[in-house]
């Protein structure tokens, strides 16, 4: 299992967000530390396929990242993702299923799974609009783990959890490692 950027970089007008940068990841936990408006967002959104770089390429197992088999192993997790407020916590993970093609009964499992992994099993029913901003983020957190990732990206995925969530939050991505790439943002050092 490999994701490899060659000589990856974009420019938009006159600002360099990413510059040539290349690297091979394999399975593990990867972190891109840096301060806000060093280019974090920028090449994380390229290896999700969301922008396109102005230069270089990026594969995953000799995938092109734009291509539908690729976004079948991905997972993300944006700075600011999206989520209905009228939905419960469940709803939305049976939505997101859907829309990544987990087929029902399997998405129903994984949903409660993973409720219970990022431990919201108690507010599973509750609608997001009654989360908290933590909760929002582990529902976030679980979204993206629901297709079970090869590559899991997490833009900033500690915002909004409190210290002790944080260390549990942790735990979790070390054991995602194991299996998977997982790359991480983050400006908070001790992430």
């Amino acid at each position: 299992m490999e994701l490899f950027l060659d000589r990856v970089s974009k420019q938009y007008q006159n600002k360099i967000a990413v510059d040539r940068i290349s690297l091979k990841l394999h399975k593990g936990v990867y972190g891109l530390l840096g301060a806000n408006g060093a280019g974090k967002t920028t090449l994380m959104r390229m290896i999700c396929g969301i922008l396109k770089p102005t230069n270089g390429t990026i594969t995953f197992n000799g995938l092109d990242v734009t291509t539908e088999e690729y976004r079948a192993n991905l997972g993300y997790l944006p700075q600011d993702f999206g989520y209905y407020p009228e939905f419960t916590g469940e709803d939305f993970l049976l939505y997101m299923a859907a829309l990544k093609g987990v087929r029902k009964p399997q998405a129903k499992r994984k949903a409660v799974e993973l409720l219970e992994l990022v431990s919201l099993c108690d507010v599973a029913k509750k609608k997001i609009k009654t989360y908290s901003g933590g909760m929002k983020q582990r529902l976030g957190i679980a979204q993206a783990l629901l297709n079970q990732p090869k590559v899991l990206v997490l833009d900033e995925p500690t915002a909004g959890l409190d210290p002790k969530e944080r260390v549990r939050f942790r735990d979790l991505i070390k054991g995602l490692g194991k299996d998977s790439i997982v790359l991480l943002s983050t400006h908070i050092v001790s992430d």
